[in-house]
């Protein structure tokens, strides 16, 4: 139980380092003090650009993976047997946590949904390619950045419903929540929506009023 819980931490511990904490650093502002004032990538691409949005991305994702991927394996305790199958959903979902709550940076993380795209590279690569798909056609269609994360991350079960039914009951499960988790850090955003001041990218609407 204590090698469990140490990699719980650990994975928590990962998912805590701020890519757009560790770009601001090297570029020298705090991104929580700009935008939206949100660490997570979208702010960094609308305040700081490309380039930075790109490495903070890289940072967000690469964690989750390492999380997922790597953590469970750890020999941390001589003899211990912990089964790394299910100990993995656990410590991708405390990295996704460790972003939305990051514990060296006072609680005011980002809305993890790049962590969460980093496990699921882990879990299952192929599955991302369409939920990339749903990504970009909600946002050319709406224009919201934040809507069509939702709508991703929604998505997310029901695609692993439709290949593999009930062939990977933990990744269905892990999706589930994590579908939860996107919707709930994303609330300010469904407040803005309803209000009518939600940011939107009308350059790549498709279907916007001419």
């Amino acid at each position: 139980m204590q090698d469990v819980l140490i990699k719980i931490f650990l994975a928590y511990a990962i998912g805590s380092v701020m890519g757009s904490q560790i770009a601001g650093w090297l570029k020298g502002v705090d991104i929580r003090t700009v935008g939206s004032g949100n660490a997570g990538s979208t702010n960094a691409l609308r305040t700081q650009g490309r380039g930075f949005a790109l490495l903070v991305l890289v940072i967000d994702v690469g964690k989750g993976a390492l999380a997922a991927g790597w953590i469970p394996t750890l020999p941390l305790i001589a003899g211990a047997t912990v089964p790394p199958y299910w100990l993995a959903y656990v410590c991708a979902g405390a990295a996704v946590l460790g972003h939305v709550y990051p514990l060296f940076y006072g609680f005011r993380g980002g809305k993890g949904a790049a962590t969460l795209v980093g496990t699921l590279l882990v879990f299952d690569p192929i599955l991302v390619l369409p939920l990339l798909g749903v990504f970009i056609l909600t946002i050319i269609i709406t224009g919201y950045v934040g809507l069509a994360t939702m709508v991703t991350a929604d998505t997310a079960p029901f695609l692993i419903l439709a290949v593999y039914w009930l062939d990977r009951v933990p990744l269905l499960i892990y999706a589930f929540i994590m579908s939860g988790v996107i919707i709930f850090t994303h609330r300010s955003n469904i407040m803005r929506m309803i209000d009518g001041t939600e940011s939107r990218n009308t350059r790549l609407m498709l279907l916007r009023r001419q």
